[in-house]
């Protein structure tokens, strides 16, 4: 899948702290490892979100909820999230699966589950079908849109900037999903960037970088970790066991708080300044997600997020922020044209 045109504009941000945001891609409840179904409707697990809360409160985080259609449309889930942006306590954005968001004239499949894959008309009405649930919901348009398994297409930008979104965070650096008909993020930034010269829809990606004595070759020599051979040489686990190279994400999904921690030294060691911190709301609900299996993972999960949140306010000086915050000083700062090849 090709992603979106344009020519990407850095955002010159003069943070003088590290700051990082978090976003909990918050959707309905199916078997990961199952084929995608459109009875897969549930949201029993956003309530358990409180766990979550429980350590942003004590940090001052504001999540945002970017969330789909069932969720939106349920009303359980939308009262409890909307207590929580009422209070402060939280943002909202959009998400799209669309398996299970109207209209329903596209075959199942796992293609057809990256939205951008989709016909262009039946991708923005999808899109606008969850825009308007969430509107409804939370009675104000939302701004913050993550595609549904970070499927964008060539047509998602500009349906969202006629949707009235100013802040898009569906890339992934260093990552290729070709593989699964997915995008190709290979050569993508990993600092926000507005979409195009007219500054209207901000890119803030989600945070994937490399670690390590040879972090600069993973950057520069992009899929070199994912090739077929590196792989059958088990490249990628001798390089980050020695302590070499290391790929990660920051999300308690899949990944430790070392190995977080290691990753977000590594990025403000090379200057970047904005950070993602991601995973999925059902995550939050043991037996929901392969991450949180059980009660004793989640404790884990939840002290992971703990130990990532301390490590970077105590031991990086870091601060917390929002995508709306990010997009604030963006819109104030100047911008220089950046290459991007996929």
């Amino acid at each position: 899948m090709s992603l979106p045109s344009g020519q990407p504009q850095l955002a010159e941000l003069d943070f003088d702290r590290p700051q990082l945001l978090v976003v909990v891609d918050t959707e309905e409840e199916f078997d990961w490892q199952q084929p995608f179904g459109r009875n897969n409707a549930g949201t029993v697990s956003i309530p358990a979100q409180d766990h979550a809360h429980a350590i942003y409160d004590r940090y001052g985080v504001v999540p945002t909820y970017v969330m789909d259609y069932p969720v939106a449309t349920a009303p359980v889930a939308v009262r409890y999230l909307r207590r929580l942006v009422d209070a402060g306590r939280a943002d909202f954005g959009t998400h799209c699966h669309p398996w299970v968001t109207p209209p329903f004239a596209e075959t199942v499949n796992n293609f057809n589950s990256f939205h951008g894959n989709l016909p262009p008309e039946l991708e923005a009405a999808k899109i606008r079908a969850s825009t308007d649930a969430v509107a409804q919901a939370f009675g104000a348009a939302p701004r913050s849109f993550k595609a549904g398994r970070y499927g964008l297409g060539p047509q998602t930008f500009d349906t969202l900037i006629d949707l009235g979104y100013t802040v898009d965070c569906s890339f992934v650096p260093h990552t290729c999903y070709t593989a699964s008909d997915g995008p190709d993020f290979y050569g993508t930034p990993e600092r926000p960037f507005f979409t195009d010269t007219t500054r209207r829809l901000l890119e803030v990606p989600l945070t994937v970088g490399y670690s390590g004595l040879l972090s600069a070759l993973g950057r520069r020599a992009n899929g070199f970790v994912d090739a077929p051979w590196a792989q059958g040489l088990r490249l990628p686990g001798i390089l980050s066991r020695s302590g070499l190279m290391e790929r990660a994400r920051l999300s308690p999904e899949g990944f430790d708080a070392s190995t977080q921690c290691r990753l977000l030294r590594a990025m403000v060691a090379q200057g970047v300044r904005v950070f993602t911190l991601s995973y999925h709301s059902p995550s939050l609900a043991p037996g929901h997600t392969p991450y949180v299996p059980d009660g004793a993972a989640l404790e884990a999960f939840l002290r992971c997020i703990d130990r990532v949140l301390d490590c970077f306010q105590n031991q990086l000086g870091g601060a917390f922020t929002t995508l709306a915050g990010v997009e604030q000083r963006a819109r104030r700062a100047p911008s220089l044209p950046v290459a991007v090849g996929h």
